[in-house]
C-alpha cells in the first residue's frame, strides 16, 4: 500500500511540475511581442515599426536615435510623407476612437482627424499636402469577417456599412469623402500626379463581396468612380506606376481577404486589356511595389519559403533578390517596405529559431534595427522543409521535431493543416500550440497540400470542386514521407487545424481511422447548411462553381456530414461564439452527430470571440485543451 501511495504522490508531483513548466513556457511566449507593421522612409534614412502592446517606434536605419511615438499598441498602419520628414499613424490617442496622427521626425504628434467610425490605411498624396484613408462612418466594429460579428437578435436585416475613401487636407484639417456611397472600397493607391485614385471595390456587404471586387479609377476632384477591370478571380494590392501610365495588381484564387497570392497583372491606367506578366510562375506573389516605371519588386511564397524578386514588366524577366527559409514581411504578407532607391529595404524577420524583429538596409545585407525580441530563445525542436510526391504534384511542408529526441525512441505526430485553403504554412516563430506540442514530445507536421500558395496558380486551383479529396491524399502521403525519414510512431497520429484546417480535420476523420485523436477548430461540418449560415458565402462560388441552391450535390460531395457514420476518432471541437466565417452551428452539428453516434467528443464555445480569437486567456485555453486532448489519447 505504501508503494501505491508513494507512486500516486510521485505522479501528482510530476503533473504539478509539468503544469508549472507549461505555464512558464506560455508566459515566456507571451513576452514575445508581435510586430504589426514596418515602414522605411522614402530617403531610406529612417524606419518606423509598430509593436502590439507597445506602440510605434522610429529609428535611423542604422538603429540609432530611437524614438517612441504616442500610440495604443494596435497601430497597424504606418505611412511616411514623400519628403521623409513625417510619419503618419492611426491610434485611439486614449480616447477610444482611432484617429490619424502626424509626427514630424524628432517632434511631437498632431491629430489631423476628428471622426467617428473605423479608419485604416492612410496614404499621403504625392505632394504631401493631404492624406487619404479608408473610412466607415459610425462603424460599430472593426472591418472584416475575422472579428466577432454583431449578435443576430431581433428583426434580422443585412446592415451595410460602406467603407469609402476620405481625404483630409493637412493645412486645414478639412475632410471630404471621394468615393460613392454605394461602393465598399477595400484598398486604394494614389496616381503619381495626385488627381486620381485606383481602388478595388464592390457594392454591398464589405465582409462578403471582396470576392467580386472590381478595379476602378476615382477622379478626386469630381468624386466619381469608373470601373476599368472586372477580374475572373480575386484581386489585391492595386499599385499605380510612377509614370502614371499603368496599374499593377495581383490576381488569383483567394479564399480570404488579406491572405494574398496570385500572379502580377498590369493594365493601362485608362483601361483596356489586362496582361499577366508572371504567367507560369511556380510561386505565389503576395505583395507588389513599383520600383521604377518598368520595374516591379514583389514578395512571393516560394514552396513555403519567403522570397523577394524584381520583375521587368516589358520583358517578363524576373531576378530573385533574396530567398530564405524564414518569414519576411512588412505588414501581413511576405514582402518588404522599400525606399525610393529601390535598394534599401525594411522588413520584419522571423524563423523557427528566431523571434520577430525589424531589420533594414540593402537587400540581403540587412542589419538588425530593433531589439524587441532579441533575448527570446527557441524552446522547441529543429524544423526542416520536406518534399514528397502526391499524384502529379510535388508537395512541400514543414516538420517540427520534439524539443528532445532520444536515439532509438519513436514519437507521436500531430498533423496541423492551415486555414484558407488559399494560404500556406511558412517558416516563422511558432505559436503557443506548436511550442507546447514540441515540448511535450510531439513531431508537428505542417503540410502545404494542393490549394495552398507557394507553387503557382495551377497548384492553388487544384482543389476546385474537389475539397477534401486530393488535398487529403497530399496530407496522407506527406505523413508517410515524414515517417519514412524520422522517428515517428505511425500508430500514434493526431490531426488538428483551424478554419479550413478545422474542416479538413472533420473531413479526415470521416475518411480514415489512421488518426487516434483530432481537434477541430472553427470547422465546417456541412457545406450545405454552412452556405446559409456564414457571412461570406461569396468566397465559395469560385471553388464550387455555383451556389448551393444551383448545385447542392457538389457541396454534399465534400461535406463531413455526408460520411459522418464513419467516424471513430475522439474529437475535440472548439469555436468562437460570434464567428462569422465558420459559424458556431457548424461545430454544434458535428459535435452533436459524434455524441449521438457514441464517439468520444467535447465541444467548447468561447464567449464573444470571432473567427480570430482576441483574448489571450482564450488563446491559452485552446493551446492547453489541445495539448491535453492529444496527451490523453496519444
Amino acid at each position: 500500500m505504501r508503494r501505491i501511495v508513494f507512486a500516486i504522490v510521485l505522479l501528482a508531483s510530476s503533473l504539478v511540475h509539468a503544469q508549472q513548466r507549461d505555464d512558464k513556457l506560455l508566459d515566456d511566449l507571451d513576452r514575445v511581442r508581435t510586430f504589426n507593421a514596418v515602414a522605411i522612409s522614402p530617403d531610406g534614412r529612417h524606419v518606423a515599426w509598430s509593436v502590439q502592446g507597445i506602440g510605434v517606434t522610429t529609428a535611423t536605419t542604422g538603429g540609432m536615435d530611437v524614438h517612441l511615438l504616442p500610440g495604443d499598441g494596435d497601430d497597424h498602419y504606418l505611412a511616411w510623407s514623400p519628403d521623409s520628414r513625417s510619419i503618419t499613424t492611426v491610434s485611439d490617442g486614449g480616447k477610444n476612437q482611432r484617429q490619424i496622427f502626424v509626427t514630424r521626425v524628432g517632434s511631437t504628434s498632431i491629430r489631423v482627424t476628428s471622426v467617428r467610425g473605423y479608419l485604416a490605411e492612410p496614404q499621403y498624396s504625392p505632394d504631401g499636402k493631404s492624406i487619404a484613408f479608408l473610412f466607415i462612418e459610425n462603424a460599430k466594429r472593426a472591418a472584416g469577417p475575422l472579428v466577432a460579428m454583431s449578435r443576430a437578435v431581433g428583426p434580422i436585416e443585412e446592415h451595410i456599412d460602406e467603407q469609402r475613401v476620405a481625404i483630409v487636407e493637412l493645412a486645414t484639417k478639412k475632410l471630404r469623402i471621394v468615393t460613392p456611397a454605394d461602393m465598399y472600397v477595400y484598398h486604394f493607391d494614389w496616381s503619381p500626379d495626385g488627381t486620381h485614385l485606383v481602388t478595388m471595390a464592390a457594392p454591398g456587404s464589405g465582409d462578403n463581396n471582396y470576392w467580386t471586387a472590381t478595379l476602378d479609377v476615382v477622379d478626386v476632384s469630381s468624386s466619381t468612380m469608373r470601373p476599368i477591370y472586372t477580374p475572373q478571380l480575386q484581386i489585391a494590392q492595386p499599385r499605380w506606376s510612377p509614370d502614371g501610365k499603368s496599374i499593377a495588381f495581383i490576381e488569383g484564387l483567394m479564399s480570404d481577404e488579406g491572405s494574398t497570392g496570385g500572379d502580377v497583372m498590369v493594365i493601362p491606367a485608362n483601361g483596356g486589356a489586362a496582361r499577366n506578366v508572371t504567367p507560369g510562375l511556380k510561386a505565389s506573389v503576395t505583395s507588389i511595389d513599383w520600383t521604377a516605371a518598368g520595374k516591379i519588386t514583389f514578395g512571393e511564397d516560394l514552396a513555403g519559403e519567403s522570397a523577394l524578386a524584381r520583375l521587368d514588366v516589358d520583358s517578363g524577366a524576373i531576378e530573385t533578390l533574396w530567398h530564405g527559409p524564414e518569414l519576411v514581411t512588412s505588414h501581413d504578407v511576405i514582402g518588404a517596405s522599400l525606399a525610393s532607391d529601390g535598394v534599401t529595404f525594411a522588413v520584419i524577420r522571423s524563423g523557427f529559431r528566431s523571434a520577430p524583429d525589424v531589420w533594414a538596409g540593402p537587400i540581403g545585407a540587412w542589419k538588425r534595427v530593433s531589439s524587441t525580441n532579441i533575448a527570446s530563445r527557441a524552446m522547441w525542436g529543429e524544423a526542416r522543409s520536406i518534399r514528397w510526391k502526391s499524384d502529379e504534384f510535388d508537395v512541400q511542408g514543414w516538420l517540427l521535431a520534439p524539443a528532445e529526441v532520444v536515439a532509438g525512441k519513436k514519437y507521436p505526430l500531430i498533423v496541423w493543416i492551415h486555414g484558407g485553403p488559399a494560404s500556406a504554412a511558412l517558416a516563422h516563430w511558432p505559436d503557443q500550440r506548436a511550442a507546447l506540442l514540441s515540448r511535450h514530445g510531439y513531431f508537428v507536421f505542417f503540410p502545404n497540400p494542393r490549394g495552398s500558395y507557394g507553387q503557382g496558380e495551377a497548384f492553388t486551383r487544384a482543389n476546385v470542386k474537389d475539397f477534401g479529396y486530393g488535398d487529403l491524399r497530399d496530407v496522407m502521403s506527406g505523413v508517410d514521407a515524414a515517417a519514412a525519414s524520422n522517428p515517428i510512431d505511425t500508430a500514434r497520429l493526431g490531426i488538428w487545424g483551424w478554419s479550413y484546417g478545422g474542416y479538413m480535420t472533420m473531413w479526415t476523420v470521416t475518411q480514415t481511422q489512421r488518426f487516434k485523436a483530432a481537434v477541430a477548430g472553427a470547422g465546417l461540418a456541412n457545406w450545405q447548411s454552412y452556405y446559409g449560415e456564414n457571412d461570406i458565402d461569396a468566397w465559395m462560388i469560385p471553388y464550387f462553381g455555383a451556389s448551393v441552391y444551383d448545385d447542392p450535390a457538389i457541396y454534399a460531395r465534400s461535406a463531413p456530414m455526408t460520411f459522418i457514420k464513419n467516424v471513430k476518432t475522439p474529437t475535440l471541437v472548439v469555436v468562437g461564439e460570434r464567428d462569422g466565417e465558420c459559424p458556431a452551428p457548424q461545430s454544434f452539428e458535428f459535435w452533436h452527430a459524434l455524441k449521438t453516434l457514441g464517439v468520444e467528443t467535447q465541444l467548447v464555445v468561447y464567449p464573444d470571440e470571432g473567427h480570430r480569437f482576441a483574448k489571450k486567456e482564450h488563446q491559452r485555453d485552446v493551446a492547453q485543451r489541445l495539448l491535453g486532448w492529444f496527451d490523453k489519447h496519444l
